[in-house]
């Protein structure tokens, strides 16, 4: 292989190399994200007025 050519798939690799970089952190930072919306719907109730009040009629 001559250089130009070799130098063309060094290219090449480089920037497959920096898409998928980027791609992973595009996917950790979603995967971050939807984790940190998970644990904010936990902490909310299911059912916020449930055990604020008793009844005493019997």
């Amino acid at each position: 292989m001559d250089i130009a050519g070799l130098s063309i798939a060094m290219s090449q690799a480089n920037v497959q190399q920096q898409v998928s970089f980027g791609l992973m952190n595009k996917v950790m930072d979603q995967s971050e994200q939807q984790g940190s919306n998970l644990l904010k719907m936990l902490d909310q109730p299911m059912h916020p007025h449930l055990g604020q009040s008793i009844d005493l009629k019997g």
